[in-house]
C-alpha cells in the first residue's frame, strides 16, 4: 500500500479518537450538571457554610483571631465589650487550639499588648477546649459555651500589656511601678521610662494617693488581729477610713501587714522573707514576661500570678474593630 493511502487512515483514527474524547468530556459535564440540578438546595447551603467555616477557622487559628474584652483591666487602652483582632502568627501559632505551639523568632517584648491563657484557668479536657474555641471563633466571639455554675463566662484568656521583660526587677510604691533593668543599679519610674520611649498610653488609677495612709493602717491593724492582739485605738481609727476605698491596692495593704508582723515578732523568719520581697522587688526570669493591666487598681495580673512564659503568649493585639467609634490600632 502506498504512503498516500496510509495517510488518510491515520487522520481518520486521530479524528475518531478526538471525537471520542470530546464526546466523553461533554457527557461528564452533562452528568455533573444534572447532579447539581438534582441536589437538594439545603445541601448547597450546608456545603457553602462548611467551606466558609473552614476558612474562618484557618484564619482565626493561624493568622488573625477575634476576641472580646471581658473586663475593665485594660481601661483606657481597651474597654469592656471592645472587639479586637489579635495577630496569631507573630509569636508562632498553635497547630490545634491549646495543642503544640509552633516556635517563632519573634518574642514578646516590653509594651506589647499580649494575649495568653489565664494561669488559674482549669481545663475541662482537650475535647471541650477545642469545641469551645471552635464555636468562639466561628461566631466571632458572640457565643462562648465555657460557663461556670452560675452561668458566668469563665475567663480562659487574658489580655494585658507586657510591662516587664526578662531580667527586670520591679517594686510597687503606692500603686506606682519602679523598674530596675538587667545590669542596672538604679530604680526607674515606669512613667518616666514610658515617656522617654514615646509610649503615651495612660496608666489608669482608681485609688487616690491620699488614701494610702489609711490603707497602710488597715494592713497594720490586720497584723494585730492575726496575732490575736488588741489593736491600738489610734491605728483602729485610721484603719476605719480604709473601708471607703472601693479598689484598694492589695500589694500596699499586704506590705504594711508584713511590716507590722515583722515589728511585732522580729524572730519570725517567714514574714521577714515576705517583707524582703516587697522591699527588694519581684524578678522576671529569663524566657518570661510580666503582664500588667493598664487599669492598675482593677487588674488581676502578673503581680498576683507572676510572670508568664513567653512560649505561652498566643498573640499580639492589633486593632479594635468594634464598636465602630473606637476603631483603630491598639497601642
Amino acid at each position: 500500500m502506498s504512503h498516500d493511502a496510509e495517510q488518510p487512515d491515520f487522520f481518520d483514527r486521530v479524528q475518531a479518537v478526538t471525537e471520542s474524547l470530546l464526546t466523553r468530556r461533554r457527557r461528564i459535564r452533562r452528568i455533573k450538571k444534572e447532579k447539581r440540578r438534582a441536589k437538594n438546595p439545603l445541601m448547597d447551603w450546608v456545603e457553602a457554610f462548611l467551606w466558609a467555616a473552614a476558612m474562618v477557622l484557618l484564619i482565626n487559628q493561624y493568622l488573625v483571631q477575634a476576641y472580646r474584652i471581658p473586663s475593665g483591666s485594660m481601661i483606657d487602652t481597651l474597654n469592656i465589650g471592645d472587639h479586637v483582632f489579635v495577630n496569631k502568627i507573630v509569636y508562632g501559632p498553635e497547630l490545634l487550639p491549646g495543642i503544640l505551639k509552633l516556635p517563632s523568632p519573634v518574642k514578646p517584648k516590653r509594651n506589647d499588648i499580649i494575649i495568653f491563657e489565664n494561669p488559674s484557668y482549669i481545663s475541662r479536657g482537650p475535647v471541650f477546649d477545642i469545641a469551645q474555641r471552635v464555636i468562639y471563633m466561628l461566631t466571632l466571639t458572640r457565643v462562648d459555651i465555657d460557663k461556670d455554675a452560675t452561668g458566668e463566662t469563665r475567663v480562659h484568656f487574658l489580655i494585658k500589656r507586657a510591662a516587664g521583660a526578662a531580667g527586670d526587677r520591679f517594686i510597687m510604691e503606692n500603686g506606682n511601678m519602679k523598674v530596675r533593668f538587667s545590669g542596672e543599679d538604679r530604680w526607674v519610674d515606669e512613667s518616666d521610662y514610658n515617656a522617654s520611649r514615646g509610649w503615651n498610653h495612660r496608666i489608669s488609677r482608681l485609688m487616690r494617693q491620699e488614701h494610702y495612709p489609711s490603707l497602710a493602717a488597715s494592713g497594720q491593724a490586720a497584723a494585730f488581729l492575726e496575732m490575736r492582739l488588741p489593736v491600738p485605738d489610734d491605728l483602729l481609727a485610721a484603719a476605719s477610713q480604709a473601708s471607703n476605698i472601693r479598689f484598694p491596692d492589695t500589694i500596699a495593704h499586704e506590705g504594711a501587714r508584713f511590716q507590722m508582723r515583722r515589728q511585732i515578732s522580729p524572730g519570725d523568719k517567714q514574714y521577714a522573707a515576705l517583707l524582703a520581697r516587697h522591699r527588694l522587688g519581684w524578678y522576671v526570669p529569663e524566657g518570661r514576661v510580666l503582664p500588667m493591666g493598664d487599669n492598675r487598681d482593677n487588674s488581676r495580673d502578673g503581680r498576683s500570678f507572676g510572670p508568664v512564659k513567653a512560649a505561652k503568649v498566643l498573640g499580639r493585639g492589633m486593632i479594635i474593630y468594634w464598636p465602630y467609634y473606637r476603631m483603630g490600632t491598639i497601642k
